[in-house]
């Protein structure tokens, strides 16, 4: 009886047949949508990890009788703000650091809610009452206010700002996992693992789970757009990386009152938050278009 079940589990393997990857990408490939937002998460991933080496100048060197510079003016290519550092090298310098907060602060939410997502999709019961309460709870709150207090009790720093942003994606990881186990739990695939002795942990995470990564992968993405932003916001409000790191946000909120005189300062860092969190949101809804069977044509 188990060797009939598995039997026809499988598929006979078609030769020349491609891989899922193969197939994926090949999908993927004809989505200008998300190859534009990959070209772009290229560049920036690209400048993120080269900065020592692409940076004409050091982010911190202040060279007060260059202040406020033009772009384009005495070898500077973006200007210099109002302390002489250079705007290239900061903006250089900021895409390290808005990368680290957006992988990190989407794998805190990611990790986390998905696992509680999970654990209350699949058992039910009492517990998933009671986590998803306090989802909802959660999510009652707008999300860069639940930031905010989430900072403000953890004081204001990046690592805290890191965590905050992370600790308020966990809802929607949280309910994006739990619907998708609940529609699959009770699928046939799981029914016949389940049939033949599979314990709750393999049908979990070997069984449930590869089928549950393709919504969780597309708002993941849009996660890290969406973080990058937050952490901009958190910055901007004294809430985040401190002077004199080079972070967008903290960027424009020390340059503001140059807006009029020095557009370059406020402007240009933003014009960076903007190309990035873009980058991301177009290969999201790329991912989504290709991984939804329902949008296949």
């Amino acid at each position: 009886m188990a060797e009939s079940v598995s039997a026809t589990n499988e598929l006979p393997s078609i030769p020349g047949d491609p891989s899922p990857f193969v197939r994926f990408w090949t999908s993927l490939r004809k989505n200008n949508s998300a190859m534009t937002g990959l070209g772009i998460i290229a560049v920036f991933a690209v400048v993120a990890v080269f900065a020592p080496a692409l940076a004409p100048y050091d982010p911190l060197i202040q060279i007060i009788g260059d202040r406020l510079t033009p772009p384009l003016t005495d070898g500077y290519f973006l200007g210099t703000d109002d302390l002489g550092r250079d705007m290239l090298s900061r903006i250089m310098y900021g895409t390290r650091i808005s990368m680290i907060i957006g992988v990190v602060s989407v794998s805190i939410g990611s990790l986390v809610g998905g696992l509680v997502g999970m654990l209350a999709g699949y058992f039910g019961g009492i517990f998933d009452r009671i986590t998803m309460r306090i989802i909802d709870i959660m999510l009652a709150f707008p999300y860069i206010l639940l930031t905010i207090v989430i900072v403000a009790l953890l004081g204001a720093s990046l690592v805290n700002a890191m965590i905050a942003i992370g600790i308020s994606q966990i809802p929607r990881y949280a309910r994006i996992m739990r619907g998708s186990v609940l529609a699959e739990k009770e699928s046939d695939y799981v029914l016949a693992e389940r049939s033949l002795g599979a314990k709750d942990g393999e049908l979990m995470f070997s069984t449930i789970l590869p089928n549950t990564l393709a919504p969780m992968s597309v708002q993941a993405t849009l996660g890290i757009g969406e973080a990058i932003l937050s952490s901009a916001a958190l910055s901007f409000l004294g809430l985040g990386a401190q002077p004199p790191t080079p972070e967008w946000g903290l960027m424009i909120a020390s340059s503001k009152e140059f807006v009029t005189s020095a557009w370059w300062v406020v402007t240009l860092p933003g014009v960076a938050t903007l190309i990035a969190v873009l980058g991301f949101n177009l290969l999201g809804d790329g991912l989504r278009d290709v991984l939804d069977p329902r949008l296949q044509e």
